[in-house]
């Protein structure tokens, strides 16, 4: 048989190159499916737009000291039903990690960022830098401040996406979803000079445009906070 090898005429039908990918980490504190099924439906039943097929990796650390095995077909048929795509699993036990490969999924090295962690120490927490983008989002796209604050310059379209381990500032409409303290900084704030969003949240507390703003924030500057376990939207003076 004929082994044909490429040649400087033949173009190349792909290419691999390094990647860097932030995944929001599905942490489990619990291994019955059930319990879990009627959080999430109480956490995003009222959220259908919050995620969009969005890649997720499964955080078992808080449940690989369990003796009950984990269903992870069913665990991630669950997950699909609220339009998550669990792609990865870390921090389980053998037996669950096992497991957890033979359902499908790969096992996740680095960190995600917790979609419900606690938040760090005050005198752990390292120093915040800033990222800035100065270009218009659009629909489908999405930007995530590791470690940092975001600045954007340029309207979030709906159906955009900024997410900041810190703070975000928004010098223009936010028309899409805006969730800051990712990591689950409870002090984190979004801050716009239009406010028109389709989503906020901070460290994993949400809401959405069912919950309509007041008059005094809507279309114009806002800031929003945590007080407690409810996000506040208040008008933002600018002088």
């Amino acid at each position: 048989m004929a082994v044909v090898s490429p040649t400087s005429t033949t173009p190349a039908a792909f290419e691999l190159k390094s990647a860097t990918l932030s995944l929001v980490a599905v942490v489990l504190k619990t291994s019955d499916l059930a319990l879990l099924a009627r959080a999430l439906d109480e956490r995003f039943g009222d959220a259908p737009g919050l995620f969009d097929q969005d890649p997720v990796a499964i955080d078992l650390s808080l449940v690989r000291d369990t003796t009950e095995s984990i269903d992870f077909a069913a665990l991630m048929q669950l997950l699909r039903g609220h339009k998550m795509l669990p792609v990865a699993v870390k921090s389980g036990n053998a037996q669950q990690m096992k497991d957890a490969l033979a359902a499908g999924l790969s096992e996740a090295h680095g960190n995600a960022a917790p979609a419900t962690p606690a938040p760090p120490a005050r005198d752990e927490a390292p120093a915040r830098t800033t990222l800035i983008v100065d270009k218009p989002l659009r629909s489908g796209q999405r930007v995530y401040a590791k470690g940092s604050d975001l600045v954007v310059l340029a309207v979030v379209s709906h159906g955009a996406e900024v997410i900041a381990d810190g703070n975000i500032h928004i010098y223009a409409p936010l028309r899409g979803r805006a969730l800051a303290g990712a990591m689950g900084d409870t002090g984190a704030r979004i801050f716009a000079t239009c406010m028109e969003p389709q989503l906020l949240s901070i460290a994993g507390i949400y809401r959405t445009t069912e919950t309509e703003l007041p008059a005094s924030v809507l279309g114009k500057p806002g800031q929003v906070k945590l007080n407690g376990e409810k996000l506040v939207v208040e008008p933002l003076t600018i002088d």
